[in-house]
């Protein structure tokens, strides 16, 4: 079977997703906040191989960038944004149509996103020093989040 990132188009799939997501998180006044100390020049492209291998694709995140570890860390100890993850949410549908995705992708990819945003990078509002280390990118497929035996 063929898993999320291949029917997303592989890695140039997922770059693409993740530009237009980044586009629409710009432009929007509140979800823009969370960039506004600044963000990595290559910020789009490792994003795209974060969600490459959450969605089933090659390990290039944790093998070149850090673990889910790192991940959750940057997005630790804000305290509850609730409006903000709700428009991010909002954000990546618009950039699923931006380019072009369709259900089932479509949904299966927004069901990720929002468990993402509001279960996986939530977890720690009080302090990023409460996350721990070691943590694996959790992995998404067709039928939702992976068993870690899986």
């Amino acid at each position: 079977m063929v898993t999320v990132y291949e029917a997303a188009g592989g890695q140039a799939g997922m770059v693409r997703l993740a530009e237009a997501w980044h586009a629409r998180v710009m432009a929007d006044e509140v979800v823009s906040h969370a960039f506004s100390h600044g963000f990595h020049p290559q910020h789009s492209h490792r994003l795209a191989a974060y969600w490459g291998e959450a969605l089933g694709g090659p390990t290039t995140y944790s093998e070149s960038y850090g673990d889910e570890s790192s991940v959750v860390r940057t997005h630790s100890g804000n305290g509850p944004h609730d409006e903000m993850d709700r428009r991010a949410i909002v954000c990546f549908d618009q950039a699923l149509d931006d380019v072009g995705l369709t259900d089932p992708l479509r949904q299966v990819l927004h069901d990720y996103f929002a468990w993402a945003t509001t279960t996986s990078m939530t977890q720690y509002t009080g302090s990023a020093d409460d996350v721990p280390n070691g943590l694996s990118i959790p992995r998404w497929s067709w039928d939702g989040l992976e068993s870690p035996t899986n």
